[in-house]
């Protein structure tokens, strides 16, 4: 069983020994997109949930990440700004947008557990 929670916008987040949290896009949602040939990183800044805080751009469309729940981003993924494939090549490890301290960290375990998150998508499907 996974350790990732994930959101109906199709982020993934995982929780870090740090307290700290990770998040990025699943696979289903690059492969969406397409080859992703911009991102925007969002400012160190504290957001409220569902606040846009990046973007990024594909070959096909343009996307906006949102805060998945309260909380302030301490990390981003510079690493993106000069290789935005990443995203395409490793989802769910090199290709992670940001990091933040949520605001309840308990917050985190009330999105979609791994099973919940393969329902939408063969709900969608």
């Amino acid at each position: 069983m996974s350790d990732l929670r994930f959101t109906v916008e199709h982020e993934w987040l995982r929780q870090e020994d740090t307290g700290l949290v990770t998040v990025g896009i699943t696979a289903y949602a690059q492969d969406a997109l397409g080859d992703v040939v911009f991102v925007q990183l969002p400012d160190l800044a504290t957001y409220d949930a569902g606040a846009e805080v990046a973007v990024l751009e594909s070959v096909k469309a343009a996307s906006s990440i949102v805060m998945p729940v309260d909380g302030e981003v301490v990390e981003v993924n510079s690493a993106l700004e000069d290789s935005p494939q990443l995203v395409n090549e490793d989802a769910l490890g090199a290709g992670w947008f940001f990091r933040f301290r949520p605001a309840d960290p308990a917050a985190v375990a009330t999105l979609l557990d791994q099973d919940a998150y393969e329902r939408l998508l063969n709900a969608n499907a």
